[in-house]
């Protein structure tokens, strides 16, 4: 089976987050940038994945466009087993524009893709290709955006609550945030709280100290730089509760780093920024050795949603995946990925990463 084409889809999906907002430096963003990739076969099988986009989809567009398309069109589409070889040359022939940011999400994307075909070839949902489906269902918690408010996170964790979610992750970096949150979940719910990599070593220890009675599940990035695992490291042992980080981090490689320096109690590979499914296996299997607890970060709903509901299906232990909490003007899936009355989850069970998109919302939200 010969890959044919290559190419990119941008689509914008509006969205609404009530009173939370979304900005980059003063712009506020209101829409779900989506920069998937169709891996075309002369078997006429398709493959979908997606690379990070954020604010910068015409650049993660131009690199699947311009570097990736020329490196896999011709090539024979690789069995599971192989695909690992297969990404590590696109990987080597890569290397000169950098193993971070946007070419290793443009790489994601087509590995996603790529395992895609390989599960489709066989008939088979994606998680078969590794292992055997522990869960069925995922449980979700609501990601929300960042809000500022205390008695506004209150209103919107009681919401979430009574949408089922099982646990809620805040986007705040001050401390009545974090007891307004808590007071309104009670005590039972688990709460984690991403701070975006504000702080210093020792702001972040003191933010820590402030917080510990709220009980917080983690910490989520909170110093600047994200790499300085050094300072990362201290933050967990002196601030006294656990830290969670790597959606910013690329490859196998930064985790390592990352996990050696006694930096994070709970790993968060993102498949569409990490190197895509085969990168992220190989950091759940280090966390493991390491025993460090996998936190997938993966709050988006395009292909890379589906791969990780895949990939979260092999494990049994209590990781919840990521939910961003927002009214999506559409679904890419049909509503088929939608957290449920019970908060959570279902794993696609058709082929490959088990949807296939729905052409006429690429359509209507195309970008052109």
């Amino acid at each position: 089976m010969l890959i044919t084409n290559v190419r990119a889809h941008h689509i914008r999906i509006p969205y609404d987050a009530g009173v939370a907002s979304f900005k980059q430096g003063a712009s506020a963003i209101s829409a779900l940038e989506i920069v998937m990739v169709e891996v075309s076969t002369d078997a006429g099988i398709t493959g979908w994945g997606d690379a990070f986009a954020y604010v910068c989809p015409r650049t993660s567009y131009a690199a699947i466009e311009e570097m990736i398309a020329p490196q896999a069109q011709g090539l024979e589409v690789p069995e599971a087993a192989d695909i690992p070889a297969f990404m590590e040359r696109i990987q080597r022939n890569l290397h000169l524009f950098g193993r971070y940011g946007i070419t290793m999400f443009a790489i994601s994307a087509l590995d996603i893709a790529m395992w895609d075909l390989a599960a489709k070839a066989k008939g088979v949902p994606l998680h078969r290709l590794i292992g055997e489906a522990r869960r069925a269902r995922i449980p979700a918690y609501a990601s929300l955006l960042r809000i500022g408010k205390p008695e506004l996170i209150a209103r919107e964790c009681e919401t979430a609550l009574r949408q089922g979610y099982k646990a809620i992750k805040l986007h705040e970096t001050t401390t009545p945030a974090v007891f307004a949150a808590r007071q309104a979940i009670g005590p039972g719910i688990p709460l984690m709280v991403d701070l975006n990599c504000p702080l210093n070593g020792e702001d972040a220890i003191e933010f820590a100290h402030s917080c510990r009675d709220a009980a917080p599940m983690f910490l989520e990035e909170p110093v600047w730089p994200p790499e300085d695992f050094a300072t990362l490291a201290a933050v967990r042992t002196k601030g006294g509760l656990d830290v969670a980080a790597g959606e910013n981090a690329c490859t196998i490689h930064q985790f390592r780093q990352m996990m050696q320096a006694g930096a994070v109690s709970h790993a968060q590979p993102s498949v569409i920024k990490v190197g895509g499914i085969t990168e992220y296996l190989k950091v759940a299997a280090l966390a493991d050795e390491l025993g460090v607890r996998l936190a997938p970060h993966s709050p988006y709903f395009g292909p890379g949603l589906l791969a990780t509901l895949q990939l979260m299906s092999l494990r049994d232990d209590a990781s919840f995946v990521e939910v961003f909490s927002m009214k999506r003007a559409a679904c890419l899936w049909r509503g088929r990925i939608d957290v449920d009355a019970n908060g959570d989850v279902e794993v696609p069970q058709g082929p490959g990463i088990g949807y296939e998109p729905d052409k006429a919302v690429m359509e209507q939200y195309r970008v052109s």
